[in-house]
């Protein structure tokens, strides 16, 4: 049971998909750009060190605020955003209902114990989920592909839309085959009239055991009923952001990682100060900052990667919208704006 956590590399067809894919070579996906995980001089003890020893305040000290919301009454008029935290949230609009990269059972480690959910994080979960039309996961990694949450949510799902490859993790974990969609980079697909999908690239790696790049990251732009939204999912700061910006943009809104950066790791993650760069280059009207607020996976104050960004985003003029967990941001009428993370105002 244990081991099913890990799920299973790609084979048989999936794998052929994978190998014919121009961005794979010498055994695993390749980025656009050369990309090492961690910088050239990096030392693994120090990082090791680093992780045991992070400040007392990479963990807030009180319960973070959250929204009750029911997902199920959500407005059909306008599209409505609700995040839960790091990478996962939840899109209504019309009689579509997305979910994007969920992550519910309290931890984003394969071990018990470690990279545990921030105190008042957890207060939606699988239960709170209405059927879900789709699902979008950007690639493997356990903070954005969870085993106990994914099993939950299978009676839920009607299809799944993911990177080259990671379907095998979902279908190891019993989602039916013929409900799982993988697309390369630049692949499009019409949902339904009204809804179409880009796969687009992302600067990251993936990997849920001992290898890396067997399995495709990805990030997605999504029209819906009008509106133009990119989904970022994990990436370094590169070239692939302005191009998809020139192709695909301008964005109504952009959904873009802030958070678990390091100095030991700077072309996998963007700080805050590129998150910002990045959504220019994005053309996005708003901003909304994900990928902190529930765990400690660096070394930094864990409301540093927003104070940083808002700080940034003030100088350039740049629109950020700020929910609490589980408060509802509906595209052209409602940016919540509050700066919560500030404990007197929480």
């Amino acid at each position: 049971m244990w081991l099913s956590i890990f799920g299973s590399n790609p084979t048989a067809t999936r794998l052929e998909r994978v190998k014919d894919s121009p961005h794979y070579r010498d055994g695993a996906f390749q980025n656009l750009e050369r990309t090492a995980v961690t910088r050239q001089d990096a030392s693994y003890r120090e990082m090791v060190t680093d992780y045991f020893h992070r400040p007392k305040d990479s963990v807030p000290s009180f319960a973070l605020p959250s929204v009750s919301t029911d997902l199920h009454t959500l407005p059909a008029s306008q599209p409505t955003i609700v995040w839960f935290g790091h990478s996962s949230y939840f899109i209504k609009s019309a009689d579509t209902t997305i979910l994007v990269d969920p992550v519910f059972s309290g931890n984003a480690a394969p071990v018990p114990g470690f990279s545990k959910s921030f105190p008042g994080t957890d207060v939606y979960g699988v239960d709170n989920m209405p059927p879900i039309d789709y699902l979008f996961i950007s690639h493997d990694h356990y903070d954005h592909l969870d085993y106990k949450t994914i099993t939950r949510l299978l009676p839920k799902v009607k299809r799944v839309y993911t990177a080259l490859g990671v379907g095998a993790h979902l279908e190891s974990w019993g989602m039916p085959a013929d409900r799982i969609t993988e697309l390369d980079w630049w692949e499009q697909l019409i949902l339904v009239p009204g809804l179409q999908l880009t796969a687009t690239p992302a600067r990251h790696f993936s990997g849920r055991g001992l290898t890396r790049g067997k399995t495709l990251w990805s990030s997605f732009v999504l029209k819906l009923h009008g509106y133009t939204l990119f989904l970022g999912g994990d990436s370094g700061y590169g070239p692939h952001i302005r191009e998809i910006g020139e192709k695909c943009g301008p964005f109504d809104l952009a959904i873009l990682e802030c958070g678990q950066y390091g100095k030991d790791w700077p072309n996998i993650h963007m700080f805050p100060e590129e998150v910002v760069q990045a959504a220019q280059e994005l053309r996005t009207k708003m901003l909304l900052p994900v990928h902190w607020a529930k765990f400690a996976l660096a070394s930094h104050s864990w409301d540093e990667p927003i104070r940083r960004l808002m700080k940034k985003a003030e100088q350039d003029n740049l629109a950020v919208t700020t929910p609490r967990i589980g408060e509802p941001m509906v595209l052209g009428t409602s940016y919540p704006q509050a700066a919560w993370w500030i404990q007197e105002l929480s």
